[in-house]
Protein backbone atom coordinates (compact mmCIF):
# COMPACT_ATOMS: atom_id res chain seq x y z
CA UNK A 1 0.00 0.00 0.00
CA UNK A 2 1.20 3.28 -1.39
CA UNK A 3 -0.11 6.54 0.26
CA UNK A 4 0.29 10.45 -1.03
CA UNK A 5 -0.39 13.17 0.65
CA UNK A 6 -1.96 16.09 -1.48
CA UNK A 7 -2.59 18.66 1.25
CA UNK A 8 -3.00 18.24 5.10
CA UNK A 9 0.56 17.63 6.33
CA UNK A 10 2.23 19.83 8.79
CA UNK A 11 -1.24 22.16 8.43
CA UNK A 12 -5.03 22.69 9.15
CA UNK A 13 -6.79 23.12 5.79
CA UNK A 14 -7.00 20.64 2.37
CA UNK A 15 -6.93 17.65 3.75
CA UNK A 16 -6.56 15.13 1.04
CA UNK A 17 -5.17 11.45 1.15
CA UNK A 18 -4.42 8.93 -1.79
CA UNK A 19 -4.22 5.55 -1.64
CA UNK A 20 -2.18 3.60 -4.31
CA UNK A 21 -3.18 6.41 -6.90
CA UNK A 22 -6.85 5.02 -6.49
CA UNK A 23 -8.58 5.81 -3.40
CA UNK A 24 -8.42 9.27 -2.35
CA UNK A 25 -9.48 10.20 1.34
CA UNK A 26 -11.29 13.58 1.73
CA UNK A 27 -10.60 16.41 -0.51
CA UNK A 28 -11.12 19.76 0.99
CA UNK A 29 -10.31 23.28 0.97
CA UNK A 30 -8.79 25.55 2.99
CA UNK A 31 -10.75 29.10 2.89
CA UNK A 32 -8.43 31.87 3.44
CA UNK A 33 -8.11 34.75 1.71
CA UNK A 34 -7.21 33.33 -0.90
CA UNK A 35 -8.51 29.61 -0.47
CA UNK A 36 -6.35 26.69 -1.48
CA UNK A 37 -6.89 23.38 -2.36
CA UNK A 38 -4.96 20.24 -2.60
CA UNK A 39 -3.11 18.77 -5.53
CA UNK A 40 -5.53 17.77 -8.39
CA UNK A 41 -6.01 13.73 -8.46
CA UNK A 42 -8.94 11.55 -10.59
CA UNK A 43 -9.14 8.55 -8.39
CA UNK A 44 -11.28 5.65 -8.89
CA UNK A 45 -13.19 6.14 -5.57
CA UNK A 46 -13.67 8.85 -2.78
CA UNK A 47 -14.23 8.35 1.36
CA UNK A 48 -14.76 11.09 2.90
CA UNK A 49 -14.28 11.58 6.78
CA UNK A 50 -16.74 13.85 7.85
CA UNK A 51 -18.44 17.20 6.33
CA UNK A 52 -16.29 20.06 7.09
CA UNK A 53 -15.11 22.49 4.37
CA UNK A 54 -11.33 21.68 5.35
CA UNK A 55 -11.96 17.81 4.57
CA UNK A 56 -15.08 17.79 2.18
CA UNK A 57 -14.66 21.40 0.11
CA UNK A 58 -13.67 20.60 -2.82
CA UNK A 59 -15.53 17.28 -3.63
CA UNK A 60 -17.49 18.77 -6.47
CA UNK A 61 -14.21 19.61 -7.96
CA UNK A 62 -14.10 16.16 -8.66
CA UNK A 63 -16.51 15.66 -10.90
CA UNK A 64 -15.75 17.77 -13.37
CA UNK A 65 -15.23 16.72 -17.34
CA UNK A 66 -16.06 12.50 -17.34
CA UNK A 67 -14.74 12.13 -14.25
CA UNK A 68 -17.70 10.57 -11.57
CA UNK A 69 -15.76 8.73 -8.95
CA UNK A 70 -18.14 6.74 -6.41
CA UNK A 71 -17.89 9.32 -3.48
CA UNK A 72 -18.57 7.07 -0.03
CA UNK A 73 -19.79 8.92 3.31
CA UNK A 74 -22.58 9.05 6.00
CA UNK A 75 -25.57 10.08 5.70
CA UNK A 76 -24.82 13.81 7.92
CA UNK A 77 -21.48 13.79 5.85
CA UNK A 78 -23.60 13.96 2.19
CA UNK A 79 -26.11 16.56 3.96
CA UNK A 80 -23.59 18.56 5.26
CA UNK A 81 -21.03 18.59 1.89
CA UNK A 82 -23.41 19.50 -0.04
CA UNK A 83 -24.42 22.25 1.96
CA UNK A 84 -20.90 23.51 2.36
CA UNK A 85 -20.33 23.47 -1.62
CA UNK A 86 -23.51 25.39 -2.02
CA UNK A 87 -22.69 27.83 0.31
CA UNK A 88 -19.11 28.64 -1.04
CA UNK A 89 -20.50 29.01 -4.42
CA UNK A 90 -22.61 32.01 -3.29
CA UNK A 91 -19.16 33.18 -1.12
CA UNK A 92 -16.80 32.94 -3.95
CA UNK A 93 -18.85 33.84 -6.53
CA UNK A 94 -17.60 37.28 -5.82
CA UNK A 95 -14.45 37.11 -5.08
CA UNK A 96 -12.52 34.26 -6.64
CA UNK A 97 -12.89 31.96 -9.43
CA UNK A 98 -14.87 29.14 -7.90
CA UNK A 99 -13.07 25.24 -8.20
CA UNK A 100 -16.32 24.10 -9.37
CA UNK A 101 -19.94 25.05 -10.98
CA UNK A 102 -23.37 24.32 -10.49
CA UNK A 103 -23.33 21.39 -12.68
CA UNK A 104 -20.61 19.43 -10.31
CA UNK A 105 -22.74 20.15 -7.12
CA UNK A 106 -25.67 18.46 -8.64
CA UNK A 107 -23.62 15.59 -9.68
CA UNK A 108 -22.34 14.55 -6.09
CA UNK A 109 -26.03 12.97 -5.57
CA UNK A 110 -24.91 10.92 -9.03
CA UNK A 111 -22.08 9.40 -7.63
CA UNK A 112 -23.22 9.68 -3.57
CA UNK A 113 -23.13 6.47 -1.54
CA UNK A 114 -24.31 6.15 2.25
CA UNK A 115 -22.95 4.01 4.57
CA UNK A 116 -23.25 4.24 8.43
CA UNK A 117 -20.49 2.78 11.26
CA UNK A 118 -19.54 -0.70 11.56
CA UNK A 119 -20.79 -1.42 8.03
CA UNK A 120 -17.87 -2.68 5.81
CA UNK A 121 -18.13 -1.70 2.10
CA UNK A 122 -15.97 -2.04 -0.94
CA UNK A 123 -14.47 0.71 -2.84
CA UNK A 124 -11.92 1.01 -5.33
CA UNK A 125 -11.01 -2.65 -4.51
CA UNK A 126 -10.24 -2.07 -0.61
CA UNK A 127 -12.61 -3.25 2.59
CA UNK A 128 -13.28 -0.03 3.81
CA UNK A 129 -15.11 0.93 7.61
CA UNK A 130 -16.60 3.86 9.44
CA UNK A 131 -16.32 4.10 12.52
CA UNK A 132 -17.94 6.76 14.32
CA UNK A 133 -15.31 9.92 15.40
CA UNK A 134 -16.98 11.62 17.58
CA UNK A 135 -16.34 14.86 16.45
CA UNK A 136 -19.34 16.25 14.34
CA UNK A 137 -22.69 14.10 13.47
CA UNK A 138 -21.61 11.35 11.35
CA UNK A 139 -17.49 11.90 11.60
CA UNK A 140 -16.10 8.61 11.17
CA UNK A 141 -12.48 6.99 11.34
CA UNK A 142 -11.69 5.38 8.45
CA UNK A 143 -10.50 1.76 8.02
CA UNK A 144 -9.07 0.84 4.96
CA UNK A 145 -7.54 -2.83 4.14
CA UNK A 146 -6.25 -4.68 1.49
CA UNK A 147 -5.52 -7.37 2.61
CA UNK A 148 -2.28 -7.09 3.51
CA UNK A 149 -2.35 -3.73 5.48
CA UNK A 150 -4.93 -2.27 7.50
CA UNK A 151 -4.63 1.65 7.42
CA UNK A 152 -6.59 3.39 9.72
CA UNK A 153 -7.65 7.18 9.01
CA UNK A 154 -8.22 9.28 12.12
CA UNK A 155 -9.84 11.91 10.33
CA UNK A 156 -10.76 14.61 13.48
CA UNK A 157 -11.81 13.42 16.24
CA UNK A 158 -13.03 13.65 19.92
CA UNK A 159 -12.49 11.00 22.87
CA UNK A 160 -14.35 13.55 24.94
CA UNK A 161 -18.53 13.32 25.59
CA UNK A 162 -20.30 16.50 24.35
CA UNK A 163 -23.98 17.19 24.73
CA UNK A 164 -24.11 16.36 20.59
CA UNK A 165 -22.33 13.74 20.43
CA UNK A 166 -20.47 10.79 22.35
CA UNK A 167 -16.54 10.75 22.20
CA UNK A 168 -14.78 8.07 20.04
CA UNK A 169 -14.66 4.49 21.47
CA UNK A 170 -13.71 2.81 18.28
CA UNK A 171 -9.81 1.57 18.36
CA UNK A 172 -10.31 -0.95 15.35
CA UNK A 173 -7.06 -2.87 14.92
CA UNK A 174 -4.60 -1.34 12.38
CA UNK A 175 -0.90 -1.35 11.28
CA UNK A 176 -0.83 2.24 10.13
CA UNK A 177 -2.69 5.56 11.85
CA UNK A 178 -3.09 8.23 10.43
CA UNK A 179 -4.00 10.30 13.06
CA UNK A 180 -4.66 14.46 13.37
CA UNK A 181 -2.93 16.25 15.99
CA UNK A 182 -4.69 19.76 15.54
CA UNK A 183 -4.38 20.48 19.72
CA UNK A 184 -1.49 18.30 20.35
CA UNK A 185 -0.22 20.56 22.69
CA UNK A 186 -3.25 21.46 24.47
CA UNK A 187 -5.02 20.32 27.98
CA UNK A 188 -8.47 21.18 28.53
CA UNK A 189 -10.33 21.28 31.67
CA UNK A 190 -13.53 19.03 31.96
CA UNK A 191 -16.60 19.70 29.47
CA UNK A 192 -18.82 20.53 32.12
CA UNK A 193 -16.03 22.66 34.02
CA UNK A 194 -16.09 24.49 30.44
CA UNK A 195 -20.01 24.59 30.12
CA UNK A 196 -21.09 26.10 33.33
CA UNK A 197 -18.71 28.81 32.86
CA UNK A 198 -19.84 29.70 29.67
CA UNK A 199 -23.21 29.75 31.31
CA UNK A 200 -22.82 31.56 34.40
CA UNK A 201 -20.73 34.29 32.35
CA UNK A 202 -23.92 34.85 29.61
CA UNK A 203 -26.66 34.65 32.77
CA UNK A 204 -24.35 37.40 34.35
CA UNK A 205 -24.40 39.52 31.06
CA UNK A 206 -28.24 38.67 30.21
CA UNK A 207 -28.82 39.89 34.26
CA UNK A 208 -27.41 42.98 34.27
CA UNK A 209 -29.14 43.97 31.25
CA UNK A 210 -26.51 42.93 28.29
CA UNK A 211 -26.79 40.52 25.21
CA UNK A 212 -24.55 38.39 24.28
CA UNK A 213 -23.23 37.54 20.57
CA UNK A 214 -21.97 33.81 20.96
CA UNK A 215 -20.05 33.76 17.44
CA UNK A 216 -20.13 29.83 16.28
CA UNK A 217 -19.20 27.66 13.59
CA UNK A 218 -22.28 26.36 11.34
CA UNK A 219 -21.46 22.45 11.70
CA UNK A 220 -21.85 21.20 15.13
CA UNK A 221 -20.84 23.99 17.24
CA UNK A 222 -23.98 26.07 17.09
CA UNK A 223 -25.77 22.94 17.49
CA UNK A 224 -23.29 22.40 20.72
CA UNK A 225 -24.18 25.93 22.39
CA UNK A 226 -28.09 25.62 21.49
CA UNK A 227 -27.84 22.42 23.78
CA UNK A 228 -26.11 23.91 26.51
CA UNK A 229 -28.57 26.92 26.65
CA UNK A 230 -31.28 24.82 26.89
CA UNK A 231 -29.46 23.18 30.04
CA UNK A 232 -28.95 25.97 31.68
CA UNK A 233 -32.83 27.45 30.57
CA UNK A 234 -30.79 30.43 28.40
CA UNK A 235 -33.20 31.95 26.03
CA UNK A 236 -31.16 32.34 22.93
CA UNK A 237 -31.65 33.08 18.73
CA UNK A 238 -29.72 31.29 16.10
CA UNK A 239 -28.61 33.03 13.37
CA UNK A 240 -26.57 32.17 9.98
CA UNK A 241 -25.83 28.81 8.43
CA UNK A 242 -26.49 26.49 11.52
CA UNK A 243 -30.11 27.24 10.80
CA UNK A 244 -30.11 24.86 7.73
CA UNK A 245 -27.12 22.55 9.36
CA UNK A 246 -29.23 22.38 12.57
CA UNK A 247 -32.73 21.22 10.46
CA UNK A 248 -30.79 18.42 8.54
CA UNK A 249 -29.61 17.27 11.85
CA UNK A 250 -33.15 16.73 12.49
CA UNK A 251 -32.72 14.11 9.75
CA UNK A 252 -30.12 12.19 11.03
CA UNK A 253 -31.49 11.53 14.64
CA UNK A 254 -29.32 7.97 14.59
CA UNK A 255 -26.39 10.01 14.40
CA UNK A 256 -26.26 12.22 17.35
CA UNK A 257 -25.88 11.17 21.29
CA UNK A 258 -29.43 11.95 22.42
CA UNK A 259 -32.13 12.89 20.17
CA UNK A 260 -34.71 13.88 22.27
CA UNK A 261 -32.46 16.36 24.24
CA UNK A 262 -31.29 17.98 20.49
CA UNK A 263 -35.17 18.12 20.21
CA UNK A 264 -35.47 20.31 23.01
CA UNK A 265 -32.83 22.17 22.72
CA UNK A 266 -34.44 23.16 18.73
CA UNK A 267 -37.49 23.49 20.76
CA UNK A 268 -36.15 25.71 23.22
CA UNK A 269 -33.83 27.76 20.45
CA UNK A 270 -35.57 31.00 18.34
CA UNK A 271 -34.13 30.04 14.93
CA UNK A 272 -34.24 33.59 12.95
CA UNK A 273 -36.64 32.98 9.77
CA UNK A 274 -35.20 33.97 6.34
CA UNK A 275 -37.56 35.91 4.73
CA UNK A 276 -37.62 38.55 7.86
CA UNK A 277 -34.37 38.02 9.01
CA UNK A 278 -32.13 41.80 8.07
CA UNK A 279 -35.59 43.67 9.77
CA UNK A 280 -35.32 40.42 12.91
CA UNK A 281 -31.00 41.28 13.54
CA UNK A 282 -31.97 45.01 14.11
CA UNK A 283 -34.89 44.42 16.69
CA UNK A 284 -32.88 41.00 18.62
CA UNK A 285 -29.55 43.27 19.18
CA UNK A 286 -31.58 45.23 21.27
CA UNK A 287 -33.30 42.25 23.18
CA UNK A 288 -30.99 41.56 25.90
CA UNK A 289 -30.63 37.85 24.77
CA UNK A 290 -27.98 35.23 23.34
CA UNK A 291 -27.35 34.97 20.09
CA UNK A 292 -25.53 32.10 18.84
CA UNK A 293 -24.53 33.18 15.21
CA UNK A 294 -21.88 32.49 12.59
CA UNK A 295 -19.07 33.13 11.63
CA UNK A 296 -16.62 31.07 14.24
CA UNK A 297 -14.10 33.36 13.67
CA UNK A 298 -16.40 36.48 12.60
CA UNK A 299 -14.88 36.42 9.36
CA UNK A 300 -18.37 36.87 7.53
CA UNK A 301 -22.20 35.56 8.15
CA UNK A 302 -24.27 37.55 10.00
CA UNK A 303 -21.97 38.52 12.99
CA UNK A 304 -21.35 41.18 10.86
CA UNK A 305 -24.31 42.62 11.97
CA UNK A 306 -24.66 41.73 15.82
CA UNK A 307 -20.58 42.85 16.38
CA UNK A 308 -21.27 46.84 15.58
CA UNK A 309 -24.52 46.86 17.19
CA UNK A 310 -23.17 45.64 20.45
CA UNK A 311 -19.72 47.26 20.33
CA UNK A 312 -20.07 50.91 21.60
CA UNK A 313 -21.42 49.28 25.31
CA UNK A 314 -19.06 47.45 28.03
CA UNK A 315 -22.54 46.16 29.59
CA UNK A 316 -22.43 43.67 26.26
CA UNK A 317 -20.45 40.49 25.61
CA UNK A 318 -19.10 38.83 22.58
CA UNK A 319 -18.20 34.92 23.68
CA UNK A 320 -16.09 32.89 21.33
CA UNK A 321 -17.08 29.57 21.34
CA UNK A 322 -13.24 27.85 19.55
CA UNK A 323 -10.17 28.77 18.60
CA UNK A 324 -9.40 31.71 17.11
CA UNK A 325 -6.80 31.66 14.40
CA UNK A 326 -3.97 34.21 14.17
CA UNK A 327 -5.17 36.78 11.54
CA UNK A 328 -9.06 36.56 11.66
CA UNK A 329 -11.19 38.93 13.05
CA UNK A 330 -11.79 36.78 15.43
CA UNK A 331 -8.17 36.76 16.84
CA UNK A 332 -7.78 40.28 17.17
CA UNK A 333 -10.68 41.07 19.02
CA UNK A 334 -10.28 38.48 21.60
CA UNK A 335 -6.55 39.50 21.79
CA UNK A 336 -6.82 43.37 21.43
CA UNK A 337 -10.20 44.10 21.43
CA UNK A 338 -10.52 46.15 18.29
CA UNK A 339 -10.73 44.23 14.55
CA UNK A 340 -11.99 44.64 10.90
CA UNK A 341 -15.19 43.72 10.89
CA UNK A 342 -16.90 44.02 7.76
CA UNK A 343 -14.45 46.03 6.06
CA UNK A 344 -13.71 48.52 8.36
CA UNK A 345 -11.57 48.54 11.76
CA UNK A 346 -13.61 48.50 14.85
CA UNK A 347 -13.18 49.13 18.58
CA UNK A 348 -15.09 47.05 20.58
CA UNK A 349 -15.83 48.29 23.89
CA UNK A 350 -17.67 44.97 24.84
CA UNK A 351 -16.62 42.71 27.05
CA UNK A 352 -15.03 39.52 24.78
CA UNK A 353 -14.03 36.21 26.19
CA UNK A 354 -13.25 32.91 25.32
CA UNK A 355 -14.19 29.25 25.82
CA UNK A 356 -12.92 26.07 24.26
CA UNK A 357 -16.11 24.32 23.37
CA UNK A 358 -13.52 22.57 20.72
CA UNK A 359 -14.74 19.09 19.40
CA UNK A 360 -11.03 18.13 18.67
CA UNK A 361 -9.17 15.96 21.39
CA UNK A 362 -7.03 17.53 23.32
CA UNK A 363 -3.44 16.32 24.11
CA UNK A 364 -4.66 13.54 26.61
CA UNK A 365 -7.28 12.43 24.27
CA UNK A 366 -4.72 12.14 21.71
CA UNK A 367 -2.31 9.96 23.87
CA UNK A 368 -5.19 8.23 25.08
CA UNK A 369 -6.14 6.92 21.60
CA UNK A 370 -3.05 5.93 20.43
CA UNK A 371 -1.91 4.01 23.21
CA UNK A 372 -3.97 1.13 21.38
CA UNK A 373 -1.55 1.29 18.50
CA UNK A 374 2.02 1.58 19.88
CA UNK A 375 2.50 -1.60 17.40
CA UNK A 376 1.53 0.47 14.86
CA UNK A 377 3.31 3.34 12.88
CA UNK A 378 2.00 6.26 13.22
CA UNK A 379 1.95 8.87 10.29
CA UNK A 380 1.11 12.53 12.05
CA UNK A 381 -0.95 15.28 10.15
CA UNK A 382 -3.44 18.24 10.27
CA UNK A 383 -1.79 20.18 12.64
CA UNK A 384 0.43 23.31 12.99
CA UNK A 385 3.25 21.28 15.19
CA UNK A 386 3.01 17.83 13.40
CA UNK A 387 6.86 17.63 13.49
CA UNK A 388 7.08 17.87 16.84
CA UNK A 389 4.12 15.55 18.09
CA UNK A 390 5.98 12.86 16.57
CA UNK A 391 9.28 13.77 17.91
CA UNK A 392 7.49 13.38 21.57
CA UNK A 393 5.34 10.37 20.34
CA UNK A 394 8.83 8.25 19.27
CA UNK A 395 10.41 9.37 22.50
CA UNK A 396 7.24 7.96 23.76
CA UNK A 397 8.17 4.82 22.43
CA UNK A 398 6.09 5.03 19.30
CA UNK A 399 7.01 4.59 15.80
CA UNK A 400 6.06 7.56 14.20
CA UNK A 401 6.79 10.71 11.69
CA UNK A 402 4.95 13.80 9.76
CA UNK A 403 5.32 13.84 6.05
CA UNK A 404 5.23 16.94 4.11
CA UNK A 405 2.72 17.37 1.43
CA UNK A 406 3.30 15.56 -1.99
CA UNK A 407 5.53 12.57 -0.14
CA UNK A 408 5.26 9.11 -0.87
CA UNK A 409 5.30 6.92 1.43
CA UNK A 410 5.54 2.78 0.58
CA UNK A 411 4.12 0.90 4.24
Amino acid sequence: MDLRFLGGAREIGRSALLVDDSLLIDYGMEGGNPPRYPADVDPDAVVVSHGHLDHAGLLPALLAGDSRPPIHWTPPTRDLARLLAKDTLKLQGGRYDCPFTHAELARLGEVSETHGYRESFEAAGYEVTFYDAGHIPGSAHVLIDDGDTRLLYTGDFNTADQRLLSGTTARPDADVVVCEATYSDVTRPERATIEEQFARSVEQTLHEGGTVVVPAFAVGRTQEAMMVCEAYGIDCYVDGMGVAVTDRFKHTPGFLRDPEAFRRACGHARFLDKSTRDEQRKRIADQHAAIVTTAGMLAGGPAMTYIPAIAGNPQHKVAFTGHQVEGTPGHDLLKTGSAEIDGRHMRVAARVEGHDFSAHADRDGLLDFLDSYRDADVLVNHGDRCPAFAAELRDAGFDASAPENGTGIEL
